[in-house]
């Protein structure tokens, strides 16, 4: 019987830094492709509702999303198209759910910082988002998003202008993440692993909160510990390590994601 092939997998520290564009743009589609796969195989992808959106690193003002009508467990690096300031796909085949530049346009405008957004219907989000609840600290994952998110009570399910969408824009602020009523979850991140790595957090930290409500009235951690917390593992170093092994395993068992 012939031995396995060692595992091995890149051990980094922080994100990597490139010298040319283009290659930092084929890393950032790459990332953004095995995101798209990772949230899908969570089961997010809810009848082609929701969308992760990168910026390109050149075109400042432009980002990538994934073509219509692309399962997102299907997702690959030569489905993704560049969405101009207008709307219109600039580079790359196919069209785009209007709902994703929507709501994505404003964020990336307003907050340069902000590399990528994903919004996805996940089942505890869409439940928790019904109750118009904030995330309270009452577990260390939850803390990531203490005093970090915001809930958007307007009623624009269907987010159908880009002024809607810049409502939500306005709503969110300077905090990682939103709970958009009836609706979702938002995250953001200053790398599409950190937004990637928010949003199954959040996710995570909204069915517990669901469990726990269900059986009694949880005890939330002080405001000092949340703080204290929150400070440790909701850098945006943390939200990218956490994204490195699903990535890593995913371009090896999946190695077609990256074409």
């Amino acid at each position: 019987m012939l031995a396995e092939e060692p595992r091995t997998y890149p051990l980094s520290i922080h994100p990597p830094v490139f010298d040319r564009l283009d290659e930092e743009r084929q890393h950032r589609k790459q990332q953004l492709a095995v995101a798209y796969r990772w949230l899908g195989q969570k089961g997010f992808e809810e009848l082609g509702a929701g969308h992760i959106s990168a910026r390109d690193p050149e075109r400042l003002d432009c980002f990538w999303l994934v073509r219509l009508n692309v399962p997102f467990t299907d997702v690959r690096v030569s489905d993704l198209v560049l969405v101009g300031p207008d709307g219109s796909v600039v580079e790359g085949d196919g069209i785009i759910n209007s709902t994703a530049y929507n709501i994505h346009l404003p964020i990336h405008d307003a907050r340069p910082e902000v590399t990528a957004v994903a919004h996805l219907h996940s089942p505890a989000g869409v439940a928790w988002s019904t109750l118009l609840r904030p995330i309270e600290p009452i577990t260390q994952e939850a803390c990531a998003f203490y005093q970090d998110h915001v809930i958007y009570g307007k009623e624009y399910v269907m987010v159908e202008t880009v002024e809607q969408g810049r409502t939500i824009m306005d709503a969110l602020g300077g905090n990682r993440a939103a709970i958009l009523r009836n609706h979702g979850l938002l995250t953001v991140g200053e790398t599409v692993a950190e937004a990637a790595a928010w949003f199954l957090q959040l996710e995570r930290v909204c069915q517990t909160h669901l469990d726990a409500y269900s059986v009694g009235q949880p005890v939330p951690l002080s405001d000092e510990m949340a703080a204290e917390v929150h400070a440790s593992i909701g850098h945006p170093m943390e939200g990218w390590h956490m994204f490195q092994p699903s990535f890593h395993q995913i371009i090896r068992q999946q190695p077609e994601t990256l074409t």
